[in-house]
């Protein structure tokens, strides 16, 4: 039987989005996999450097969309960042030893991680970050699922 738990947070700027991924990052576990599934331009970016400065990591952190994945190293623990938006196939993957990540010993966040649903690991935490803009431009639900 599948036991998930679902947690629904709301943010209303970017600030506060940030501040949300500075404590995830703090509270996060070496091996631990979170996926992180929005659309462009609804804050992904911003939630992920939140976690980055949460983990003690200061380099700039952005989107690896052209390399598929950026480490970090300076920080509590590994930082592995994966953005497989430009994925054609699931084979590029294996060329990157993605199980080396995935099942390391560091954060390991995947953006746009439903286009590799078939290689996630078991135990996950989806990120769903939305918006909804009857509640003003800057604000976002944030579901957090325990997978």
């Amino acid at each position: 039987m599948n036991n998930q738990k679902e947690i629904i947070l709301e943010t209303f700027s970017p600030e506060e989005t940030f501040a949300l991924g500075e404590k995830m990052g703090r509270e996060a576990k070496p091996g631990e996999v979170y996926t992180l599934i929005g659309d462009l331009g609804v804050g992904k970016t911003v939630l992920t450097q939140g976690i980055a400065k949460g983990l003690d990591i200061t380099e700039p952190i952005c989107s690896p969309t052209f390399t598929i994945v950026q480490v970090y190293e300076e920080g509590r623990m590994p930082f592995y960042h994966f953005d497989v938006y430009r994925i054609g196939d699931i084979e590029e993957m294996d060329e990157i030893g993605y199980e080396d990540y995935f099942y390391g010993d560091g954060l390991c966040m995947i953006e746009w991680a439903n286009l590799i649903q078939e290689i996630l690991p078991e135990h996950y935490r989806q990120i769903t970050i939305e918006k909804e803009p009857e509640k003003g431009f800057d604000y976002r639900r944030i579901t957090i699922r325990s997978i």
